[in-house]
């Protein structure tokens, strides 16, 4: 399980994860992004303009994450099972567990959970919910990686999540709110961590046990920045630098102090990585909206997609490429790390 994590708004959570996973089914995995926003964007990029018409089909509107998982939130002897997942219309190894706007619902019932009352059986089970309907999913699907797209804030639910996490990266933004995100994250991430080691064993006998597992960080993925002459205006560039000294700094040093760190010492030696950046996203430009219009990726858009010609056409096809190094190489490295 691989989570984009930041509590702050507007960094690109859910299109940096369609892009990442979707790099990932060109590597040949098997791909599950689950819609844990209850605002539903990964749901609504993934199926286009057939969003609304999935909750008003009756055969489909409650195969999702909050329908997923009821009966546990509803106290139903029910157990829990596999939903049947969408496969993208383009990409047959891509596979999404919609979400639902209700599902912030079950953010108060989470929260007496994580505040201690797992004594109470129908409080215990809540945590590891939807934790197992993932898994239910990933076998039914044969799926290798799971995305979990998480809401901007630091609530119940995202606590949740991010005990499912093997690893997790940071999307930043160089903007003059990015530092303050991370020293926020640089906090709580590691209290959220010191509460499932204090808590998780009392929740091994609830009929959805907790995951044991510790989430690593894998690297930040700095994006949203215009270029000038082949690299970030000058705007951008000293903010760039500062977010990268902050991760290397103190944003690492918080997570290793509860062994919420992968080594990338091997990936520095052979000159793939520099430090825990895993790479620089400029704007996508005109990209993006017909990436949106294809339901497709930046780094998957032909020239019939891109509905340009000439000259247009070929200084978009060659942002395309770079786009595609730059996803590829997150890909790997997130393989590389999580493969071991």
């Amino acid at each position: 399980v691989v989570e984009m994590f930041n509590h702050k708004g507007g960094v690109s959570k859910t299109t940096s994860t369609f892009h990442v996973a979707w790099m990932l089914t060109k590597l040949g995995k098997r791909v599950l992004i689950v819609d844990g926003d209850p605002q539903c964007n990964m749901t609504s990029l993934f199926l286009g303009d057939m969003f609304e018409d999935y909750y008003d089909n009756d055969a489909r509107k409650r195969q999702n994450i909050k329908d997923g998982v009821s009966a546990a939130f509803e106290g139903k002897p029910n157990p829990i099972e596999a939903i049947e997942c969408l496969s993208h219309p383009k990409n047959n190894m891509l596979y999404l567990i919609p979400g639902h706007m209700d599902l912030a619902e079950y953010e108060s019932p989470l929260s007496l959970a994580l505040l201690g009352s797992s004594s109470i059986v129908t409080l215990q089970n809540l945590p590891g919910a939807i934790y197992c309907l993932i898994e239910r999913c990933a076998e039914q699907y044969n799926i290798d990686y799971t995305f979990i797209d998480m809401n901007p804030g630091l609530t119940a639910l995202n606590q949740i999540f991010f005990m499912y996490a093997d690893g997790f990266i940071a999307p930043v933004n160089p903007d003059p709110f990015s530092i303050m995100s991370l020293r926020t994250l640089s906090k709580t991430l590691p209290r959220w961590e010191k509460w499932y080691k204090a808590n998780v064993e009392s929740f091994q006998s609830a009929a959805y046990p907790l995951p044991e597992k510790t989430p690593g960080f894998i690297g930040e993925i700095i994006q949203r920045f215009n270029v000038r002459n082949k690299k970030p205006a000058k705007a951008y560039e000293d903010k760039i630098s500062e977010i990268k000294d902050y991760i290397e700094q103190e944003f690492c040093t918080a997570m290793a102090s509860e062994s919420m760190l992968f080594d990338i010492s091997n990936l520095i030696s052979r000159g793939i990585l520099q430090d825990h950046c895993l790479g620089e996203v400029p704007d996508y430009g005109s990209l993006i909206q017909r990436a949106n219009e294809a339901m497709l990726p930046v780094f998957d858009l032909d020239q019939e997609a891109m509905q340009t010609q000439g000259l247009v056409y070929t200084r978009m096809d060659e942002n395309r490429e770079k786009f595609s190094k730059l996803y590829r190489k997150i890909g790997e490295v997130i393989i590389e790390l999580l493969e071991v």
